[in-house]
């Protein structure tokens, strides 16, 4: 017994200096990414439900000075779609909307020949067919633009790209007409739903969605990057911000990881909503077996599958990337452009011996 004992406190012993190595070499990564003068990001490491590393780099605030800690706030951009989409499911179990529901119930201004046609799970995998709203609302009339504005803009758009269930095109407007739906439904703003459904229950006491009068305590600026140089690309600097459902959450590395855990355990959450979300729902490319589930990206199967979304706003920059099989979940956020992250998060993969070929970088699927 005591040989074993002795065994196991060796075997644990080696396995923390592993550990210790690994996260040794992700530091040193990320220092020599993200130098401590500019505009930096903050990330994140999930291993068997444990965050085994977490740090920030650079500057959030190139006026104040202020470093990137883990309880920075940053927009997360695209990232927003996996809370968006899980209040829809919430929403779909409770019975008091169906995935089915066309696009008419909620919106009876809307052109018919979009409106009888689309539906919620048209919207949730980007396989309506609705067009995009930049080409549409008047960049003259606002200096931001809200879901509603959005609306406003598209209800009387009588064409689309293609017939709904078709094919597949990655849209921002679906999930601002999806955080409508949420409004309607519910009876509360989205801002308030997500809070009260998601942030609340997780503890994630700093994390909110833009809307107005929106102010957040302890946040990143966004600046883009041109020949090393800043100027900065926020909330003013851009009429399309400061929608809602496609792009509007704000959170920490600290708030965001009370999701992660929480997926991987179920607690705090309706782990079958989750379970549905990660799982395809519309095929984008079979030869890639790459699909889109609701607010998520979906690659490989079986023990290759991983789960994995992008995002991007102004100046800022984000990405989750999971894989289940090997208990393992990476997350930055960033607040500067000029550095890929889906190619950091394969280096990050390396260091941690996560193998990911079946990864495909979102840019080969939505362009």
């Amino acid at each position: 017994m005591k040989r074993l004992v002795v065994f196991l406190s060796v075997v644990l012993m080696v396995a923390q200096a592993f550990a210790h190595g690994e996260n040794e070499r992700l530091d040193s990564l990320m220092s020599s990414l993200y130098p401590k003068d500019n505009p930096g990001a903050a990330i994140a490491i999930v291993r068997n439900g444990k965050v085994i590393f977490k740090k920030g780099y650079g500057i959030a605030d190139l006026d104040s000075k202020k470093l990137i800690t883990p309880s920075t706030n940053f927009n997360i951009g695209s990232m927003t779609k996996e809370f968006t989409a899980y209040c829809v499911l919430k929403l779909h179990s409770e019975k008091k909307l169906s995935l089915n529901d066309k696009l008419i119930k909620f919106f009876p201004a809307f052109i018919p020949k979009a409106a009888s046609a689309i539906t919620i799970r048209n919207l949730l995998t980007h396989s309506s067919g609705i067009i995009d709203y930049y080409n549409y609302v008047d960049t003259k009339q606002y200096t931001e633009f809200s879901d509603e504005d959005i609306l406003s803009a598209l209800k009387k758009v009588d064409s689309v790209y293609f017939p709904a269930g078709s094919r597949f095109r990655y849209s921002n407007t679906g999930y601002c007409l999806l955080s409508l739906i949420i409004q309607k439904v519910s009876g509360k703003t989205f801002p308030e739903f997500v809070r009260n459904n998601i942030f609340e229950p997780l503890g994630m006491e700093k994390s909110d969605v833009i809307h107005p009068g929106f102010k957040i305590s302890n946040r990143a600026f966004g600046y883009e990057c041109d020949n090393d140089s800043f100027k900065i690309s926020d909330a003013k600097q851009s009429l399309f911000f400061s929608t809602e459902g496609d792009g509007g959450v704000y959170t920490s590395i600290d708030d965001y990881v009370k999701w992660l855990v929480a997926i991987r355990s179920g607690k705090g959450l309706n782990a079958r909503l989750i379970r549905e979300a990660q799982s395809p729902e519309f095929v984008i490319d079979s030869s890639r077996d790459v699909s889109y589930g609701y607010g998520w990206f979906i690659a490989g199967s079986g023990n290759d599958r991983l789960v994995y979304h992008p995002g991007s706003n102004g100046g800022f920059r984000s990405i989750v990337f999971m894989k289940p099989s090997q208990d393992y979940a990476v997350v930055i956020f960033s607040n500067r452009s000029g550095i890929d992250l889906e190619e950091l998060i394969r280096q990050v993969n390396r260091i941690y011996h996560v193998g990911d070929s079946a990864y495909v970088k979102t840019d080969l699927i939505t362009s």
